[in-house]
This record gives C-alpha cells, structure tokens and sequence, in this order.
C-alpha cells in the first residue's frame, strides 16, 4: 500500500501552496458550473450552482487528470479524517504501515508504483514515521533547535529526523537552489532592499519633515477635569 493513499485530504492544499501558479486560474480550472441563471433583469443577478466537493488524489486540482476523477456527476465516498493542526509528514519520508496486510511494511512516499484502491490509512494513528538512525518506526514532536530552527524529533531515540529534500519540491524546482530567476521575478537584490523605515510619527509630521517646516508655535496649556 503506497503512503500517498493516506495524503488524499492535503495533496489539493499542497499542490495550490507549492505550484506557483496564480490562485484564480486554479479556481477557473477546477470549476464546474451545475445551473447558471439565464441573462435578462427578471432573473436574480449571479444566481450560479457550483460543485463544493472534490475527490483530491495524486493528480494536480488544473489537470486533465483530475477533472476525470472529478466527472461531473461522479461521486466518491466521503473519507472521515481528523483535522491536524501540525503536518509532520511529507513528501519522501520513511514511514512504517501500523495495521492491515501490510502492517510492519516500510514505504517511502513519492515512488511511482501500481496501488490497489482501499480505504486510505489515517495518518494519526495507523502510520508512522521511521527513525533514520535505527530504521524502527517511531512518534516525533515539533521542537526548536538553540539557533530557532523548527525540527521534528524523535520520540523514542531523541534525534532529529531532518526533512526530506523532495519536501521543497515545486512545479518550478528541484529545489530553491537550483532554481533559476525569470523575466517575470523579482531580482533577490530587490527583494532584499529596505525601502520603508518605519517611524514614530504621524503622517504629517512625516510631511512636514520631507518638506523642511519647521514648528515653532507653542501650543496653550490645556486642562483636563
């Protein structure tokens, strides 16, 4: 069983995050329009019915791909899963099945291989992943290192399980090194210069110092009662 079965309720979140592609052309993408109200001023304005639910897989929200598994008047089965606040799994880690036929298996997720459709394991309770110093399966917590990096680690052992390289992968990169600035991009040099200071001023204090007033009127005393 492929680890991947267990990403279903993520893939779609994950691939709008690291796609880098403009958030309107996935959602006129992945649209799908049941009943739009004819044009003329005795029909109510934008009166459209559109499909809310999606089965998320493998494949990307703006493929072909997906809108195959996504028919219109193709359901799925409805997939309970428990909300997790913190994502400790991710693409190309080690994890150890916990339960079914392939309990104990070891399986390392983004391999293209051929899965049986079953229920998809739930990552809270029925995976886990596997500590790369004694390839035994194991819990892990977030915790911060001294220079304040954010690490998981593990349970059992006590050492860090660093993140996988394929984590950062996006539809233009490898990874952020390899990656090659385009025409459309902002130059790093740009990116890194300051260009706001930000004062404790108001605004026409701002002004009025740019244009070189000075104020030299004395204001009455005022009382408060």
């Amino acid at each position: 069983m492929r680890l991947t079965q267990i990403l279903y309720s993520r893939i779609g979140e994950w691939s709008k995050r690291y796609a880098n592609l403009p958030e309107r052309y996935i959602k006129r993408t992945m649209e799908q329009v049941y009943w739009r109200n004819p044009k003329g001023i005795q029909y109510k304005a934008n009166t459209i019915i559109k499909r809310k639910k999606f089965h998320y897989t493998l494949d990307r929200p703006w493929s072909a791909q997906f809108y195959e598994t996504n028919s219109p008047g193709i359901l799925h089965p409805k997939v309970f899963v428990e909300p997790i606040k913190k994502w400790s799994f991710f693409k190309g880690d080690r994890v150890e099945i916990l339960m079914g036929k392939d309990k104990g298996k070891q399986e390392r997720g983004g391999v293209d291989v051929y899965i049986q459709e079953e229920e998809p394991l739930l990552v809270t309770d029925q995976v886990s992943l596997v500590d790369p110093s004694d390839l035994k399966s194991t819990g892990i917590e977030w915790r911060y290192t001294d220079s304040g990096e954010q690490v998981r680690v593990s349970l059992r052992t006590g050492r860090i399980i660093p993140m996988p390289a394929t984590a950062e992968e996006t539809i233009d990169y490898k990874s952020k090194s390899t990656y090659k600035e385009q025409p459309k991009d902002t130059i790093e040099k740009d990116v890194g210069e300051i260009t706001f200071e930000p004062l404790l001023k108001t605004f026409e204090m701002d002004i009025m110092d740019k244009m070189g007033i000075r104020e030299d009127r004395i204001p009455k005393k005022s009382y408060w009662y």
